[in-house]
């Protein structure tokens, strides 16, 4: 099998194979898993038998940044592309969490101590595809399987559990019964785990096409509750089948529970609140393209009818998001302090409640203010 794509030849690539000629190098993992789908390819790895220095002399004239040299990785800048260039490594020790490795000179034992089959598919500078433990029929089929015994790829690394269904949800058809089977068994091993790495996978996963296969199997496996306690997956689906523009955090906002567990930035936490809010509040389009904007606006509606299983009322959304509210603290002169607050506060609402129809003579003339 050859691969083809546009990322392999890039003068820039080619020129990085050129300068490793002396060596085994193979572009790997995602970037030949991608091409083989016919999917974008985002970023270029390379396996190498050179050693980092030998990567580095090798380079030399091309930008090269020491990303992970300790295990076995530099990344060299060609043509402003970046190829991130990684030794042959085997594991020598790991803690669930992160291995001691050792360089090698073996395309196999490189090939061993990956995840997946699919993700242990390499390919020359031409694009001859080189397949040392069989993933091509794996890929084919769409089956994202463990290489190997799945536990024993799992207690390297826990992270792998939340890694297959991410996968699953991206390349495959149906999940692999002996790799669900071993995540639901060693689910324990994700307490062991940072935040911001369950925080950081599980966005990918939710920001796939379409999730919500992949999360029903996690929740039913006892594993959505270990990331996000009293998640709910029902109405994942629905928001899925109705939402015009994907967003991972609407998703998140779909499963509720408790997000603690995935280390949200300030923003992204402020915003699923609101969200979650809007969507179970009763306030009108209007008001939600007013207080949200007409973007998540739309996706707080859409959360609504998910999670209340009814139709899509989006009439006036985009007319809100376009107001502007008619009066000003000017307006109200001289109530000062949580006086003047308590009027603009009801004038607002009746201006929404009025779906932007009261102009700012009307709402003054409802407020009991000095100016009457």
């Amino acid at each position: 099998m050859n691969i083809t794509g546009k990322w392999l030849s890039a003068s820039g690539t080619q020129e990085v194979f050129a300068r490793l000629s002396a060596y085994q190098a193979y572009a790997v993992g995602g970037c030949v898993r991608n091409d083989l789908f016919g999917m974008p390819v985002h970023d270029v790895d390379i396996a190498t038998s050179a050693t980092p220095q030998q990567v580095i002399a090798a380079c030399a004239g091309l930008k090269v940044v020491p990303t992970g040299i300790d295990h076995g990785t530099v990344t060299v800048i060609a043509d402003g592309i970046p190829h991130e260039i990684t030794t042959f490594r085997r594991d020598v020790e790991t803690d669930g969490r992160r291995a001691t490795v050792a360089f090698g000179t073996d395309i196999a034992q490189d090939a061993a101590r990956r995840d997946f089959t699919m993700n242990a598919l390499y390919a020359n500078a031409v694009g001859d595809v080189i397949d040392p433990l069989g993933g091509l029929p794996d890929l084919r089929a769409r089956l994202v399987r463990f290489i190997g015994t799945p536990q024993a790829r799992i207690r390297e690394d826990y992270l792998r559990i939340l890694r297959f269904f991410r996968f699953t949800a991206l390349y495959g058809d149906s999940l692999d019964a002996d790799g669900l089977a071993a995540c639901a068994e060693l689910g324990d091993g994700l307490s062991g785990l940072s935040r911001e790495r369950i925080g950081h996978e599980m966005r990918k996963l939710l920001a796939a096409p379409d999730p919500a296969p992949a999360v029903a199997a996690m929740a039913q496996a006892g594993l959505l509750q270990r990331v996000l306690p009293d998640a709910d997956t029902r109405a994942l689906a629905p928001l899925i089948h109705l939402e015009m523009t994907p967003d991972w955090g609407v998703r998140l906002g779909a499963l509720g529970g408790d997000p603690s567990g995935l280390r949200l930035s300030k923003a992204e936490a402020k915003r699923l609140i609101r969200l979650r809010e809007a969507a179970t509040s009763t306030q009108s389009p209007f008001a939600l393209g007013y207080e949200l904007g007409a973007e998540d606006g739309l996706h707080a509606l859409t959360l609504r009818a998910a999670l209340f299983e009814q139709p899509m009322a989006t009439d006036g959304l985009a007319d809100g998001a376009a107001a502007t509210f008619p009066i000003t603290a000017a307006d109200l002169a001289p109530l000062t302090g949580p006086q003047l607050g308590a009027a603009l506060a009801t004038a607002r609402a009746r201006w929404l409640a009025s779906r932007g129809t009261l102009d700012a003579r009307a709402l003054l003339n409802g407020l009991d203010t000095p100016n009457q």
